[in-house]
C-alpha cells in the first residue's frame, strides 16, 4: 500500500524548533556523523527527492520514511541558503570525527611550544573551513577577507596559548591543561566575526514570515554572529574543561604511568563521547532561523517595513548560520 503524501511538507521541521529540546533532536538527526560516509550518488539522490517533494511530484511508491531520510541527508550535506553541496570537512556532521581528533591532541600535547603552535594552527584551519562552510551565504566574502580572518584567528589562538603557557608555568598542572580551551575560546571570538565580517558591514538578509526578502540589517548580523560564537564555545567547553580534570587524576594511577602511549588515543576517544552530545546541544542553543522584532532594526529599515507592511509585520526572520 502506498503512503498518502497529500499535504506532506518536506521542509516542515519534524520537531518544534521553538523549543530547545526540539532543536536538539533536529541537530542530533542532521549532525549524525554516519552521514559523512554516505556516497555522492546517495546525496544526489537525496537532493533530487527533496526537490521533487517540494514540487509535489515524488515517484510512485515513495514512502514517508524515504523522504524523511532524504531530508536528513540533504540538511546534513547541502547549504540551507544556496542548496549547494558543502565540503565534507566543513559540515557539522564532521564535527565529531574532526573535532575529537584535533581536541584530543590539543589536550594531550600542551606542554611544549612547538606542539602548542602546531595544534592551534591545525584547529584554527579546521575552524576557518567550518565557519566559511556554515556562513550565511547571502553575504559573500572575498578571498582577501577569508585570508585575513584566518591569519588573525590563528595568531590570536597561538598568542593566547603561548602567553598563557608562560604565565602558568608555576601554576598547578591542571591550570596548564586548561590553556588550550582559553586559546580556542579567544580564537572563536575572533575567527567567526572576521570570517563573517561582510554581514557586519553590509548587513544580513532579513525576510518576512513568507520568506520574502525585506532588506539587510547589521544589527541582526551582530545578534546572529554572537549566538554562533556562544554555541561554538559551548560545544567545546565540557570536553576541554572536564577532560583535563579526568586525565589529571587518571595519569596518577600506577597502570596509566605504564601505558603513556595510550594517553593520546584515550583523550581522543573521550573527546568523542563529549562531542556526541555537545554538537547537537550547542547547535540547538538558539534557533537557526532567528526571529527579531522590527523595533530592534535600524531606523531606515523599520521605515521601509512600516511603509510596506504597516503594523502587520512585527518580526523579521534570518538565517544566523552555524
Amino acid at each position: 500500500m502506498e503512503a498518502d503524501l497529500t499535504g506532506f511538507n518536506i521542509d516542515a521541521p519534524r520537531w518544534d524548533q521553538r523549543t530547545f529540546l526540539g532543536r536538539v533532536k533536529h541537530f542530533l538527526n542532521i549532525t549524525d556523523p554516519r552521514t559523512v560516509f554516505v556516497s555522492e550518488q546517495e546525496l544526489d539522490w537525496a537532493k533530487m527527492m527533496v526537490e521533487k517533494s517540494r514540487m509535489g511530484v515524488v515517484p510512485p511508491g515513495t514512502q514517508v520514511e524515504q523522504l524523511l531520510y532524504a531530508k536528513k541527508l540533504y540538511d546534513s550535506a547541502f547549504h540551507p541558503d544556496t542548496g549547494e553541496k558543502m565540503n565534507v570537512i566543513g559540515r557539522m556532521s564532521f564535527q565529531l570525527p574532526g573535532g575529537m581528533i584535533i581536541t584530543g591532541f590539543m589536550l594531550q600535547f600542551y606542554r611544549t611550544m612547538p606542539a602548542v603552535i602546531f595544534w592551534q594552527w591545525v584547529n584554527q584551519s579546521f575552524n576557518a573551513l567550518v565557519n566559511y562552510t556554515n556562513r550565511n551565504a547571502a553575504s559573500p566574502i572575498s578571498v582577501r577577507q577569508m585570508t585575513l580572518s584566518y591569519f588573525t584567528a590563528t595568531t590570536t589562538a597561538v598568542a593566547t596559548a603561548v602567553g598563557m603557557n608562560m604565565l602558568t608555568k608555576k601554576a598547578p598542572p591542571l591550570v596548564g591543561r586548561w590553556v588550550p580551551f582559553a586559546a580556542v575560546a579567544a580564537a572563536n571570538c575572533v575567527n567567526i566575526p572576521m570570517m563573517r565580517q561582510q554581514e557586519l558591514i553590509q548587513g544580513i538578509c532579513v525576510k518576512d514570515r513568507n520568506e520574502n526578502e525585506i532588506g539587510h540589517s547589521r544589527r541582526a548580523a551582530a545578534i546572529g554572529i554572537t549566538q554562533v560564537v556562544i554555541s561554538r564555545i559551548t560545544m567545546s567547553a565540557p570536553g576541554m574543561i572536564l577532560l583535563p580534570v579526568i586525565m589529571e587524576r587518571l595519569e596518577k594511577l600506577h597502570f596509566m604511568r605504564k601505558v603513556k602511549v595510550l594517553h593520546a588515543p584515550l583523550q581522543v576517544m573521550l573527546c568523542g563521547y563529549f562531542l556526541i552530545f555537545m554538537v547537537p546541544v550547542a547547535c540547538g542553543l538558539f534557533p537557526q532561523k532567528c526571529e527579531l522584532p522590527v523595533s530592534y532594526l535600524e531606523p531606515e529599515l523599520q521605515d521601509t517595513i512600516k511603509a510596506k507592511y504597516g503594523e502587520l509585520e512585527p518580526y523579521v526572520y534570518f538565517n544566523k548560520g552555524l
